[in-house]
C-alpha cells in the first residue's frame, strides 16, 4: 500500500470514532438545553437524548464509510459539532439564571 490510501483509510477511521462522538457530543447537549429550555425534567431530558445520541451515532458511523467525500465529513462533523457545542454552551446560562440575577 501507498501512503495515500493508508491516509484516507485512518482518516475515515478518526473521523468515524472522534468525529461522530464529538457530533453527538453536540447534539445530546443542544438538545438537553434545548428540552429544559421547554420544561422537560433536566433527566429526562438527558435520558431522552442519549438514547436519541446513540442512535446517531451509529448511523453516523456508517455514513463515514459510505460517503465518497472526504472533506464533506469533516466537514459536517467538525462545523456541526463547533456550532452545536457553542450554542449550547451560550444557552445554557440562561437556564441557570434565567431572570439574569446571577
Amino acid at each position: 500500500m501507498t501512503t495515500a490510501p493508508r491516509f484516507l483509510i485512518v482518516s475515515r477511521v478518526l473521523a468515524a470514532v472522534l468525529g461522530v462522538y464529538a457530533f453527538i457530543w453536540g447534539v445530546v447537549t443542544l438538545g438537553m438545553v434545548a428540552l429544559s429550555a421547554i420544561g422537560v425534567e433536566f433527566h429526562s431530558a438527558e435520558q431522552s437524548m442519549l438514547m436519541l445520541g446513540l442512535l446517531l451515532y451509529v448511523a453516523l458511523f456508517i455514513w463515514v464509510f459510505a460517503a465518497n467525500s472526504l472533506l464533506r465529513i469533516w466537514l459536517v462533523l467538525g462545523l456541526g459539532a463547533a456550532l452545536m457545542l457553542s450554542a449550547a454552551w451560550l444557552l445554557q446560562p440562561l437556564l441557570l439564571c434565567p431572570e439574569a440575577v446571577c
